[in-house]
């Protein structure tokens, strides 16, 4: 396998989880789903791993975990403001997974 499929399945797996799923939607469209924050900016900056964690009904530890993996397949990053940190989308990287997706369709369909 080369790079970039390995890199699309680890991105299909840390999505194949329903709460990262989710997690991911709400981060996708912050201001729809989350309140303002008092520090960092919800798109600019992220949203605050506590509203998440309130939002979900999770442990923090749990949360932090999920976002992880996110993170660790390229789909979030996070960034430290003051005590909290705050995780964002990488959009790239959720069309990098369609594009890869419309790919294997093209081919399926060429061969019908």
């Amino acid at each position: 396998m080369n790079k970039r499929t390995i890199e699309i399945t680890d991105m299909l797996k840390a999505l194949s989880n329903e709460q990262r799923f989710v997690i991911v939607g709400w981060l996708a469209d912050p201001r729809a789903h989350f309140p303002e924050q008092q520090d960092g900016d919800l798109v600019d900056d992220g949203v605050c791993v506590g509203f998440i964690t309130e939002k979900t009904g999770l442990s923090q530890p749990t949360v932090t975990g999920h976002l992880s993996v996110l993170s660790k397949a390229g789909i979030v990053t996070s960034k430290r403001i003051k005590n909290w940190v705050f995780y964002k989308l990488v959009p790239e990287q959720l069309n990098e997974i369609i594009g890869a997706l419309s790919e294997c369709i093209a081919r399926v369909s060429h061969r019908s």
